[in-house]
């Protein structure tokens, strides 16, 4: 069986271990610089993450000083290890509501800030929120890097995912769904 799998979403490596690790259920974006006019949207439900070492500092996440940034591949591969659905989205205007989202994801609030606020001379703030299930698969999607991969920007086109991968969620049904209600009560 093959199944195709295009679309890749380009995030910081240590937020992709986050959320491969269940520790955290948001992306949350302003979008990269080539994102265009509309600005930052989930253009697809269904994509891979693609781990990124490019504009990463540990000093925006909320982790220890001494956590270590990941090397690159000494062979100048890619290894993706995640599969991801968006189960909803929202546009968030309202600092407030963001600052209440901190205990769901490894941001720092002075990075958030930035990216809220990036577009304000436009008359445009605000965020996009994804509440997403992440799936591990069987065995790392390695591949060539070209530089098409390149540039600040969120969305890629990847390799077809080889059929023999197969994957499983990261969490468990009741613990993404008690996470959703928090979540979602946040929200509202």
């Amino acid at each position: 069986m093959l199944r195709t799998m295009i679309h890749g979403f380009k995030e910081w490596t240590l937020i992709c271990d986050a959320l491969g690790t269940g520790a955290q259920s948001l992306i949350i974006r302003k979008g990269g610089i080539a994102e265009g006019r509309a600005g930052f949207r989930f253009q697809h439900d269904d994509f891979l993450l693609f781990p990124t070492l490019f504009h990463e500092q540990v000093a925006k996440l909320k982790l220890p000083p001494e956590t270590p940034l990941p090397a690159p591949r000494e062979d100048g591969s890619h290894a993706v290890q995640f599969r991801v659905r968006v189960e909803w989205t929202r546009d968030v205007s309202d600092w407030a509501v963001v600052e209440k989202l901190a205990p769901f994801h490894l941001w720092q609030d002075s990075e958030l800030r930035k990216r809220f606020h990036y577009e304000e001379e436009k008359g445009r703030t605000g965020l996009s929120v994804a509440f997403v299930r992440v799936r591990r698969l069987s065995q790392p999607f390695i591949f060539p890097d070209s530089p098409k991969y390149g540039g600040c920007r969120s969305w890629i086109q990847l390799p077809d995912l080889p059929a023999e991968i197969t994957e499983a969620p990261v969490l468990d049904d009741a613990t993404n769904a008690s996470r959703e209600r928090e979540i979602l009560a946040v929200l509202s």
